[in-house]
């Protein structure tokens, strides 16, 4: 009786949503309410002794509760090296009788404004210049640096949506027709992002193609991952994909809080997951070009082959998909019913 009761999926959907409610809240607070240093690679030109790096380097580790990394370079060609490829935040350079700093808030806005507020208060601490310069500054029309994780954001939401409605208003596609309109709406989706925070708002200068390719990967492959566990889990598919690709991916991304700041498990894991990939590519693609990475590519594509790979193998567990024309017609010497009587079809 309790089991046919109508009201038992309302309960057990009425409980599954205070739960989201709450980790949702509390994943996202977790990673972001509260950013905390602690694991900040930061250049230093020359010799470390220098007694003007010596004590702006003690000072700011102090500050910072010793969470800069110091990483040294012989020239200033190879520290902005270092800046472009993303592997420091800042470089430090001995400038008589003080030091400069240069930042690149393009490599991450929050870890440049810590360390341009430690710097700024290092100077009087130590009663001697600190010159900070931004080297690699965010966009105007984007000056939190927080539009590259919208519309990645919007990339992945929108990707596993457009999946969910594919199950309940095109459950009659087939496998390879499901992945082939899965491709057209992240194409189409793809190119949509891209022209409204570009051509539209004017948020970001995007390198189009490119930026368009990115968000278009993005949402096949958040779309395949919720297609994979409707195929694993049937109706039961958005809780998985959900606690992925939100309560987990999206706030370890490093778009809204950069990775030296959050969690050190979520600044360790969020770039191997699908949210993460993206921001990190299209980050890089708007700002540092000439220097993007195979890695987020092969995270994005690796999820969507598995995906592909998942849902093409078990892909009769499917909720989805339609009989073909033939699979009921009358075979040769087969019987089928005339009146009342079975007789014998030799056509």
């Amino acid at each position: 009786m309790v089991r046919a009761s109508p009201y038992l999926p309302a309960m057990v959907l009425v409980l599954l949503i205070t739960a989201a409610a709450g980790l949702f809240a509390g994943s996202y607070t977790y990673a972001l309410a509260n950013p905390t240093p602690r694991h900040i690679p930061i250049a230093v030109i020359g010799a470390e002794q220098a007694p003007e790096v010596r004590r702006f380097l003690a000072e700011s580790q102090r500050s910072l509760d010793d969470s800069l990394v110091v990483r040294h370079y012989d020239t200033a060609a190879a520290a902005k090296e270092a800046i472009e490829d993303q592997r420091v935040f800042a470089v430090v350079t001995a400038q008589p009788p003080g030091v400069r700093l240069d930042l690149s808030s393009a490599s991450g806005q929050s870890v440049a404004q810590v360390l341009g507020q430690v710097a700024t208060a290092a100077g009087p601490a130590l009663r001697m210049p600190v010159d900070v310069v931004d080297v690699v500054p965010l966009q105007h029309g984007d000056p939190r640096g927080l539009a590259i994780f919208y519309i990645s954001l919007a990339a992945v939401i929108i990707g596993f949506v457009g999946a969910t409605q594919f199950s309940v208003h095109a459950a009659a596609l087939n496998p390879v027709e499901r992945i082939g309109f899965t491709a057209l709406y992240a194409v189409c989706g793809g190119f949509a992002i891209a022209a409204m925070a570009d051509w539209v708002l004017g948020a970001l200068r995007l390198p189009y193609l490119e930026s368009w390719a990115i968000l278009s990967l993005t949402m096949f492959t958040s779309g395949m991952v919720f297609t994979m566990f409707n195929t694993l889990v049937g109706r039961w598919a958005i809780l998985p994909t959900w606690g992925l690709m939100v309560l987990l991916g999206n706030p370890s991304s490093g778009g809204a809080v950069s990775w030296p700041l959050l969690p050190s498990l979520l600044g360790h894991i969020g770039r191997w997951l699908p949210p993460g990939a993206s921001v990190n590519a299209q980050h890089t693609a708007v700002y540092f070009g000439a220097h993007q990475h195979v890695l987020p590519f092969l995270v994005l594509g690796g999820w969507a082959l598995v995906a592909c790979a998942v849902f093409w193998i078990w892909r009769n567990r499917h909720p989805g998909g339609r009989e073909s024309a033939n699979a009921h017609a009358p075979r040769s010497g087969s019987w089928k019913v005339v009146g009342e009587k079975p007789v014998e079809d030799l056509s």
